[in-house]
């Protein structure tokens, strides 16, 4: 008898998986590099700008809107920089190169298995519904490229901000502002002295207005986020781990153990980058939540 599937576990993993493959390219030396050579000083605000850029052309709050806990602020200075010197559209450009170069130089021996993915995972971005889904709709517009491991990195990115924008949908339903959700998500992962908020721009008042709007729904105590507000936000990470696994069921099962059989093993080594070009808290997402520095 064939046994049965825990979808959960496998959206679980294959996220974490996502975000590790993704993530150090956002403090990537190479990538920053790149994007300066287009005309930026210093690369400032590399993230920001390549990471939004299928939607920066809609506008500063069209990216506020899409990554939903970054100070809007941040968010404009980091646009003005790349529009006032070069193009969106360059930017993207300059990142991806950098992912090819990256890939290969830091983990090598996941890149012809990845490539020979890129079309069954590209096959499960497509199959995700758009409405609701902002960022993974602009991304899965852009022109998808020749090379096969560079197309198979942006398909797993696709997937991944599907389950970002989903996430967001889900902080909204329920009411909770990006500033509360920041402040959840920090506790949940075991951040210390609400770095997390504070690292997307959170001053003093706002983390003081988010922690009262917390009590006042019975998920902080005495300006902590106590065992009742952790034990909501595991809620809404299952409720997003069980719709997100929506792409993993499309991949299958036998395709979903064989991306994770390549990337999970060098895991690690891409948050180590994280940590040398970034430091050893960013990218929340990719780390599992005991590996958290005090």
């Amino acid at each position: 008898m064939t046994e049965a599937v825990d979808w959960r576990d496998l959206s679980r993993r294959a996220a974490l998986a996502s975000h590790r493959l993704v993530g150090w390219i956002y403090w990537d030396p190479v990538g920053i590099e790149r994007y300066a050579a287009l005309g930026v000083p210093d690369g400032f605000g590399y993230y920001v700008a390549t990471r939004g850029a299928s939607l920066a052309d809609g506008g500063d709050g069209a990216v506020t809107a899409a990554f939903g806990s970054i100070h809007p602020g941040f968010i404009a200075a980091c646009l003005d920089a790349c529009r006032v010197h070069t193009t969106f559209a360059a930017a993207a450009e300059a990142r991806d190169a950098a992912v090819v170069e990256g890939l290969r130089t830091h983990v090598p021996e996941i890149c012809d298995g990845l490539a020979a993915l890129a079309p069954a995972l590209w096959d499960a971005a497509d199959s995700l519904p758009v409405a609701g889904r902002v960022l993974h709709a602009s991304l899965r517009e852009r022109p998808r490229p020749a090379d096969p491991l560079l197309s198979a990195w942006l398909a797993v990115n696709c997937i991944r901000e599907w389950r970002g924008d989903t996430h967001w949908a889900i902080q909204a339903a329920e009411g909770l502002d990006g500033d509360v959700a920041g402040v959840l998500d920090g506790a949940w992962r075991h951040y210390p002295d609400h770095w997390l908020p504070r690292s997307r721009g959170m001053d003093d008042a706002a983390l003081a207005a988010a922690l009262d709007r917390l009590e006042g729904r019975g998920l902080a105590t005495d300006g902590r986020v106590d065992d009742a507000g952790l034990a909501y936000r595991q809620e809404l990470e299952d409720r997003l781990d069980d719709l997100a696994a929506a792409a993993w069921r499309h991949l299958g099962a036998e395709r979903t153990e064989a991306f994770l059989a390549l990337v999970e093993p060098v895991g690690d080594r891409l948050v180590a980058r994280i940590d040398e070009t970034a430091g050893p808290r960013w990218m929340p997402a990719a780390r599992d939540r005991q590996e958290v520095s005090a």
